[in-house]
C-alpha cells in the first residue's frame, strides 16, 4: 500500500475539522470493560491510609504504599486531551502522575480530573510545566517511576475506576467529587489480541503498523510530521532511556535520558496537534504527529492502540541474578530505533535541566537520522 502524501492527508483532516469542530470526542474504541484483568489498584482516600495491589481479582492484596494527603476536590480545567476520556476511567498514566476522569466541562471545553501523585510532589515544584493540579490530588509516599507510577503496577489509559462509599461500589461517574474515606479501585485490563510491537516509519507519509505474536502485521496509521529532535519534558526525570514516560488520550511520551536527567520526544495524534495548546508542534522537532489509516477516525484522539488501553509506563529494574529475572525483562515496554543498520537501543540523549538555558541546536537534530521507531510490548503477563 502506498503512503498517503502528507499534504493531501492533512488537507483531508482539516476539511473534516472544518465540518465538525474539534471538541469532545465520542467514547474511545474498546470500552472500559474490554480485556483480561491483570491487576487491581486500591487507594483509600484518607491520610496514612493504605495503597494496595491485587493480582488475583481482589482475593488478596499487597500494600505498596500509603496516602500522605487526601483530596476532596476535582480540577474542572484539565489538560486538553482529558476531555476525550469518559468519566470513570484513567485519563493519563505516567511515571509522575495518574489522572482520573470525573467528566467533561462543556463551558470550558475541558476534561474534569483528579489525580494521584508520587512522593516527590509533596514539595512545591516551581516552574513545573507538565499538568499539575495541587488541590485536586491524592499525594502518596510511592516514589515516581515505581509501583503504580510505572514500576510494574501502572494502569492503562481507559482502566475503569470504581468507588466504594458507604459499602456501595459504583463507577466513578460524571460529577463525582472525592470524599475523605472513599475507596478507589482501578481495574487494569489488558486488551486482546495484544500486539508485540508498534512501528513508525519516521518520514512524512510513513506507515504506522502493529505486529502480533502470530507474525501478522496491521497498518493503523500514517506519520504526518516526523520527529527530528528532543525536548525538555520534565517528567523524563523519572524515566530511563527508551522508556515510556507517559500515555494519555493525546500523547505517548518517550524518554531519551537516564533517570535524573531531562530529554524526551512525544508522539501525538493530529487531533491534539490541531488544538491551540499544541499548535507549536507543527513547527518544532520534538513531536511525531500521526493520523489514522481509516477515514472514519479522522482525528485519532483517544483511539486504540496508541492513545487508549495499550501502552503504559512499565519498568521493573530487577537484575539477572534475581529468581524472576525473566519476568522482569519481559514485562517492560522498550523503545528502539533504526538509524539505517537495523534495530538498536534508544541512544542516550539529555539536556540541561535549567529552563533558562536555550535548547542547543543539537537538540533539534538529535533524532534526525532515525529512520524507524519501534515500541516493544511486554510479554510476561501473557497466558
Amino acid at each position: 500500500m502506498s503512503a498517503l502524501p502528507t499534504r493531501v492527508g492533512l488537507a483531508c483532516w482539516l476539511l473534516v475539522l472544518a465540518i465538525s469542530p474539534l471538541g469532545r470526542c465520542e467514547p474511545p474504541s474498546g470500552g472500559p470493560g474490554a480485556g483480561r484483568e491483570i491487576l487491581r489498584i486500591r487507594v483509600v482516600n484518607d491520610a496514612s491510609a493504605p495503597i494496595s495491589v491485587s493480582r488475583d481479582h481482589g482475593a488478596t492484596w499487597t500494600q505498596v504504599g500509603r496516602v500522605m494527603a487526601y483530596t476532596t476536590r476535582v480540577n474542572a480545567r484539565a489538560y486538553t486531551a482529558a476531555k476525550w476520556i469518559p468519566a470513570g476511567q484513567v485519563a493519563a498514566t505516567a511515571v509522575n502522575a495518574i489522572h482520573i476522569s470525573a467528566g467533561y466541562n462543556a463551558e470550558e471545553d475541558r476534561g474534569v480530573v483528579f489525580s494521584l501523585l508520587p512522593r516527590e510532589f509533596l514539595a512545591a515544584h516551581p516552574g513545573y510545566t507538565s499538568f499539575l493540579s495541587p488541590d485536586s490530588s491524592i499525594y502518596t509516599d510511592i516514589p515516581a517511576g515505581t509501583g503504580i507510577f510505572g514500576g510494574g503496577d501502572a494502569p492503562f489509559v481507559g482502566s475503569p475506576v470504581e468507588v466504594l462509599r458507604d459499602d456501595v461500589l459504583s463507577p466513578v461517574g460524571a460529577g463525582y467529587q472525592p470524599a475523605r474515606g472513599d475507596v478507589l479501585i482501578i481495574r487494569v485490563l489488558e486488551p486482546a489480541p495484544y500486539p508485540v510491537s508498534v512501528e513508525f516509519e519516521n518520514r512524512p507519509g510513513g506507515e504506522v503498523a502493529l505486529r502480533y505474536p502470530d507474525g501478522s502485521r496491521r497498518l493503523i496509521g500514517w506519520v504526518i510530521h516526523p520527529v527530528g529532535g528532543i525536548g525538555r519534558f520534565l517528567g523524563s526525570l523519572y524515566a530511563g532511556i527508551g522508556r515510556i514516560r507517559a500515555n494519555h488520550a493525546g500523547v505517548v511520551d518517550i524518554s531519551t535520558s537516564p533517570i535524573g536527567n531531562l530529554g524526551a520526544f512525544q508522539i501525538i495524534p493530529v487531533a491534539h496537534a490541531l488544538s491551540p495548546e499544541m499548535s507549536s508542534a507543527w513547527h518544532m522537532s520534538q513531536w511525531l504527529i500521526v493520523g489514522p489509516a481509516r477515514g472514519d477516525e479522522p482525528l485519532w484522539g483517544s483511539i486504540t492502540p496508541l492513545f487508549y488501553q495499550h501502552l503504559r509506563p512499565q519498568y521493573r529494574p530487577g537484575n539477572l541474578s534475581a529468581p524472576d529475572w525473566r519476568r522482569d525483562l519481559l514485562s517492560r515496554f522498550l523503545v528502539e530505533v533504526d538509524l539505517g543498520a537495523g534495530w538498536r537501543p534508544m541512544p542516550a540523549l539529555r539536556l540541561s535541566p535549567d529552563p533558562r538555558v536555550p535548547l542547543p541546536q543539537s537538540a533539534h537534530a538529535a533524532l534526525r537520522e532515525v529512520r524507524r521507531i519501534r515500541v516493544l510490548f511486554p510479554l510476561a503477563e501473557r497466558k
